[in-house]
C-alpha cells in the first residue's frame, strides 16, 4: 500500500520587511522569516552571521558577484 504525501504550495504570496526581519507568506499558509543583515565595517557593508558572509556597499552597487574561492 503507497502513502499519499501532499506537497506543500511552495510559491511565494506576499513579502513584507520590518526593521528587524524579513518575512516571506507561502500560498499554503506559511510564513517563513528572517533576521535582517546587520551592518558591518563601520558601514562598509552588511553581515549575516548565520551564513557566515558578507557584503560590501560597493559590490552591492556594482552589482559584482562575490569572489569564488578557487579549488
Amino acid at each position: 500500500m503507497g502513502t499519499l504525501v501532499l506537497k506543500a504550495d511552495e510559491r511565494v504570496k506576499g513579502v513584507r520587511c520590518g526593521d528587524d526581519a524579513l518575512a516571506v507568506d507561502l500560498m499554503d499558509g506559511q510564513t517563513i522569516t528572517v533576521p535582517l543583515w546587520p551592518v558591518s565595517a563601520a558601514g562598509h557593508g552588511i553581515h549575516w552571521p548565520d551564513a557566515d558572509e558578507d557584503l560590501s556597499a560597493e559590490g552591492l552597487l556594482r552589482g559584482s558577484p562575490a569572489p569564488r574561492l578557487q579549488a
